[in-house]
C-alpha cells in the first residue's frame, strides 16, 4: 500500500495506491480487480452553502466530496503519477496554487 498525501493551504489530503496483491475497496464502477496499481482518493470542490466546513489559508470555505473514482494502472510510476496530480487537482479545485502543494509518497505502515 502507497499514501499519496498532499499538503496546501494548511490543509492535506491522502489517497491510497492499492499494490498487486492488496485488495483495493470495492465501490460502483471500480476498476477490474486485475488491476495491479488501484488509486482511491476523494475528490471535492468548493461550494457556496452546504458541504463541509474546511479551513484553507486561515479562511473557512464549504466543501463538498464525490464519490472515490478508483482508477486501475499496470505499473507503480503510472499509478504515482496520476496520484500526484489527482491530489494537486483537488488543492486547484478549492483554490490552492498546485504549484505550492507538497506532495509526498511513501509506504503505509503494515500495524
Amino acid at each position: 500500500m502507497i499514501l499519496v498525501r498532499g499538503s496546501g493551504g494548511g490543509t492535506d489530503l491522502t489517497g491510497t495506491v492499492f499494490e498487486r496483491g492488496e485488495e483495493p475497496p470495492a465501490y460502483k464502477g471500480a476498476p477490474n480487480e486485475d488491476a495491479p496499481y488501484v488509486w482511491v482518493c476523494d475528490s471535492f470542490y468548493e461550494v457556496e452553502s452546504g458541504g463541509s466546513p474546511l479551513v484553507v489559508d486561515g479562511e473557512e470555505i464549504r466543501v463538498a466530496f464525490e464519490e472515490p473514482m478508483p482508477r486501475g494502472f499496470d505499473t507503480r510510476e503510472q499509478a504515482v503519477a496520476a496520484a500526484r496530480e489527482h491530489v494537486r487537482t483537488q488543492f486547484a479545485r478549492i483554490g490552492v496554487d498546485p504549484a505550492d502543494v507538497e506532495v509526498e509518497v511513501s509506504a503505509a505502515d503494515p500495524a
